[in-house]
């Protein structure tokens, strides 16, 4: 009738199982993607847990905030918080969470994740749909990163679809792991813009504060940023660096502060990320001097801490922020202190935009609700997608170019289905978590 108003339709409920290596107590961009994601899918009605391995001594089935459902697995960690790739051993036990939580869709994260890419195959091989998040650019040229974009690809073959946080990180997926560029899409990170405000008030109005916040590795650009601070401290009475973070190449900072610099180089080492945004505040100047990145967290909470950033121009950087908002350097050293002493000089001059004006573009720009809104987009897209039988999904794995692989494709669809043999899916109890109720 003409009369009548058509029914809204409901949104389709999803049940998501995010699955990778990284996750808390560790701390990273990896890791708090992932919660802040879950957290509000949750918010939006869809019922979400995550796989892990174990953390010490952090076992078993944990809830975190709006009841967030952990499982770290029983899995001894092998190298760089990642397990090693058998392929078989897990499978009993994560198909037996994938059925008793009813999971529809997988979510991997980070193409280092080992459980991230074994839990993806199991659920195709079960009929599930499977997503993976790429947050990292890789090479093509040495051995390591030939390896991993051979192992990326090989996972991918199937990976219904995939998302990366940058338009050149998007490239550098397709090129790397072979995957069709319509099967790829690009939704970046986000900040807690609430979380991270300015306060202008913490400032030294005496001096001039570059703040650095990173993992302190070779990728991360140390090298140059201990030839920049070795550079402009004899020069500029002034200037305090303050160093937070943690890694391998500390004793290069180390080494540096003790040249006659302990009085303007502090270090903080490993930070939580709840110290992160009273260690920004004090800044008036935030050092990114990264060698390859595909989307730099740490610049975005610096800008909406209010915070001028210089940063080399290298991966996805230049996408992040708008230019009134950014120096972008080459990643050499001359560049670099050429794009600080630029910085510094605009300070001087009063020419930066106010600290509370950033905090809110930062926000309205890259925030949590904003992606989550995208990403089910994509979770709706893929449920469309029509299931492959084994013979189908094994000539996909043969695009790879690796023979053997589609005998550990074959290997694995055996031992599920011994799973179920001994452990049937109707013996299977499914968990009833009042929160998920519909």
């Amino acid at each position: 009738m003409h009369g009548e108003k058509p029914k809204p339709r409901l949104k389709k409920r999803h049940v998501i199982c995010m699955a990778s290596d990284f996750f808390y107590p560790n701390t990273g961009g990896v890791e708090e993607h992932i919660f802040n994601l879950s957290q509000c899918l949750i918010k939006k009605g869809h019922k979400v847990v995550v796989v892990t391995h174990s953390y010490g001594d952090r076992v078993g089935v944990r809830y975190l905030t709006s009841g967030l459902k952990i499982y770290y697995l029983p899995v001894t960690v092998m190298y760089a918080q990642c397990v090693l790739p058998t392929m078989i051993c897990n499978i009993a036990l994560i198909r037996y969470i994938l059925i008793r939580e009813s999971i529809e869709i997988v979510h991997a994260h980070s193409a280092f994740s080992v459980m991230g890419h074994e839990v993806s195959i199991i659920a195709k091989l079960m009929g599930l749909k499977t997503v993976f998040t790429d947050h990292s650019l890789f090479g093509f040229a040495d051995t390591s990163a030939v390896l991993t974009n051979k192992y990326l690809q090989m996972c991918l073959c199937e990976c219904d679809h995939c998302i990366c946080v940058s338009h050149t990180g998007k490239e550098n997926t397709v090129l790397r792991a072979k995957v069709r560029a319509h099967k790829v899409s690009v939704i970046p990170n986000a900040v807690d813009a609430h979380s991270f405000t300015p306060d202008p008030n913490q400032r030294d109005p005496n001096v001039v504060t570059i703040v650095v916040i990173s993992r302190l590795v070779y990728r991360k650009g140390v090298d140059l940023m201990a030839a920049v601070i070795a550079d402009m401290c004899p020069r500029y009475p002034n200037l305090r660096f303050i160093v937070g973070g943690d890694g391998p190449k500390m004793w290069l900072l180390q080494e540096i502060r003790e040249k006659g610099f302990q009085h303007c180089v502090s270090l903080l080492g490993s930070l939580k990320h709840s110290q992160v945004r009273d260690v920004l505040v004090k800044g008036d100047i935030f050092l990114n001097t990264s060698l390859t990145e595909a989307y730099c967290m740490a610049i975005v909470e610096a800008a909406s801490c209010g915070l001028k950033v210089v940063s080399t121009k290298v991966g996805g950087i230049p996408e992040v922020l708008p230019e009134e908002m950014i120096y972008l350097t080459e990643p050499n050293v001359n560049s670099l202190v050429a794009g600080i002493e630029k910085a510094m000089q605009d300070l001087k001059d009063g020419q930066f935009l106010c600290p509370y004006e950033c905090n809110a573009r930062i926000r309205n720009m890259y925030n949590w609700e904003n992606i989550s809104n995208r990403t089910e987009v994509v979770y709706n897209k893929i449920l469309l997608n029509k299931n492959k039988s084994l013979g189908q999904q094994l000539r996909s794995y043969l695009t790879s170019g690796v023979w053997p692989f589609l005998l550990v494709i074959s290997l694995m669809y055996l031992l599920l289905k011994l799973s179920e043999k001994i452990y049937k899916r109707d013996n299977i109890d499914i968990a009833k978590d009042y929160k998920y109720k519909e």
